[in-house]
């Protein structure tokens, strides 16, 4: 009898994750826009305000991402993953053959559509595995967010890297590397990602928890590797293909993981009578709780508008102050972010800075820090003392704020110092905010109330980066023989940074507000599991 390793085992479960893992690596290409967005700004003669309109539309791609939620529930994982890995290839693709000198620049109209098809394939992609694993490891909702999206946040600096080792800082190799390997990854995790039903165990549970933890000490390696790269300076071409190397190893060590959890399954089982019981039963007892379901749901006593923490539809969800709360305060945090990382280039040239892509690397990496920490310290202190999820969000805000001063300080080193602190902080935002959503509104239209949530960032990104940052930067800046324009100094964004401190500071009112109002939610979810705690106990 050889190894089995079917979608639905716990193996399967973890492989699924494992690839899920892999396509969030690469699919945080929406922030890479600062690594060839000086190479767009001079082939098409912008001025900056045209460009940050540019980097505008590529987000304004995320707006689209409506259609990836209502998607969510009607077409299976595989299908979106196809749809947002096609979709990438012909945004990025085109852009690729514009910075390559391939093509003549088209028409700034048909760069918008272009860069906005880019940023609409990571909406597809990111909905396809957030709605798939938070559903297949609902009892660890923040350690799985924290994972998915830091590797989304590592995804910058995984390319940047990658890039720089092998083909040095072109903006053309990149935006091949942006167009060629999400379609890749995506296409080989179609076949193992799917949903399928959650532990039911506090056994179970228990042991998710100890493999999410083993997946954080490797994402945190990863972290400090490309970290290390980033800092040492200029490499050699052998060493950075050894670089290179031992990264894509790293990347694949999760994979361990699904391996063990099959063979320790082959020497468990021992025998063909034993998986035909398991095949039988598990079907038998998620129909009994699928009938369970159905008959509350039928019950005329149920019917009566939900309150928060519990499941909503999307227009239930869209009644509650809650909601819009916190998308009021989601945009505070990304929008702000945003036009910190897609402004990051011009900052750094203003500050006299030649070589820009440290910041890039810094942000993506640091955000990996905030993504992946705040997932997994926000869960443990639901599970201790049923801390309100939101209150890491208020934390972040302020800390954002300062960063913000920092930078508008323009003290020596001021960039380096606000590009890490705004990473954490962004990182933050998106890690918190994704549980905290399928906690307050429930899991079966959570694809869609995600993406509603992030029509801030493509909100975020007009207001700040496209309105308030290109026209402070622009009333500052001197213009240029090819018809663009530039600005030197630290003048050019200090204004920018004030506006944004203060933003900051209201996105932390909002988060304290969310606090309080749903406190009486976290006590009861952390009573729920002090209450199975004890029954286990009891049970062994």
């Amino acid at each position: 009898m050889g190894i089995k390793l079917s979608p639905a085992s716990p193996a399967g479960r973890w492989l699924g994750l494992v690839t899920a893992v892999w396509v969030q690596a690469i699919s945080g290409n929406n922030y890479t826009f600062s690594n060839y967005s000086d190479a767009l700004k001079t082939l098409m003669g912008l001025t900056q305000l045209q460009l940050n309109s540019l980097s505008v539309a590529k987000d304004v791609g995320k707006a689209f991402g409506i259609f990836a939620g209502l998607a969510s529930d009607r077409l299976p994982t595989a299908a979106i993953l196809l749809i947002g890995s096609v979709e990438g290839f012909v945004g990025y693709g085109v852009q690729w053959l514009v910075v390559s000198g391939r093509i003549q620049p088209l028409p700034y109209w048909a760069m918008c559509i272009f860069l906005c098809m880019g940023g609409n394939s990571t909406t597809w992609m990111n909905t396809a595995i957030l709605v798939t694993c938070i559903r297949n490891f609902r009892k660890n909702r923040g350690p799985v967010s924290g994972i998915l999206k830091g590797y989304v946040g590592l995804s910058t600096a995984i390319f940047t890297d990658v890039c720089s080792a092998l083909f040095g800082d072109d903006p053309a190799k990149f935006l091949l590397m942006l167009t060629v390997v999400p379609l890749i990854v995506c296409l080989s995790a179609m076949f193992f990602l799917r949903e399928i039903p959650p532990s039911k165990s506090a056994a179970e549970e228990g042991e998710e928890t100890k493999f999410f933890g083993i997946i954080n000490v490797i994402a945190i390696v990863i972290a400090l590797y490309l970290l290390a790269f980033d800092v040492t300076g200029a490499h050699g071409r052998l060493f950075s293909q050894f670089f290179a190397a031992i990264l894509l190893v790293l990347l694949a060590s999760p994979l361990l993981i699904p391996i063990y959890l099959s063979v320790k399954n082959f020497i468990r089982l021992g025998s063909e009578a034993v998986d035909v019981e398991q095949t039988v039963t598990e079907p038998l007892l998620a129909a009994a709780e699928e009938a369970e379901k159905k008959v509350e749901v039928v019950n005329p006593a149920e019917k009566r508008r939900p309150v928060i923490g519990e499941e909503h539809t999307i227009v239930e969800a869209l009644q509650t102050v809650d909601f819009w709360i916190l998308f009021g305060s989601f945009l505070c945090g990304v929008g702000t972010g945003l036009a910190v990382m897609n402004n990051t280039g011009q900052m750094g040239l203003a500050l006299g800075y030649a070589d820009v892509s440290i910041f890039v690397s810094l942000t993506s990496i640091w955000g990996f820090f905030g993504r992946i920490l705040s997932g997994s310290v926000s869960e443990y202190f639901i599970k201790r003392a049923g801390t309100p999820r939101p209150v890491w969000n208020a934390a972040s805000q302020i800390l954002m704020a300062v960063g913000y001063v920092v930078m508008a300080m323009a003290m020596p080193g001021s960039l380096y110092v606000g590009s890490i602190v705004v990473g954490i902080c962004y990182g933050v935002r998106l890690a918190v905010t994704v549980p905290t959503a399928s906690e307050l509104f429930g899991l079966k239209y959570y694809g869609l109330i995600y993406n509603i949530l992030i029509l801030n960032l493509p909100l975020g990104s007009f207001l700040f980066s496209g309105l308030l940052a290109g026209f402070l930067y622009d009333a500052q800046a001197t213009s240029t023989a090819g018809g663009g324009n530039t600005c030197i100094g630290a003048h050019c964004y200090r204004l920018v940074f004030v506006v944004m401190a203060v933003v900051c500071v209201i996105g932390f009112g909002l988060d304290m507000l969310l606090c309080v109002r749903t406190k009486t939610v976290y006590a009861k979810i952390y009573a729920s599991k002090k209450s199975k705690k004890s029954s286990s106990n009891i049970v062994q």
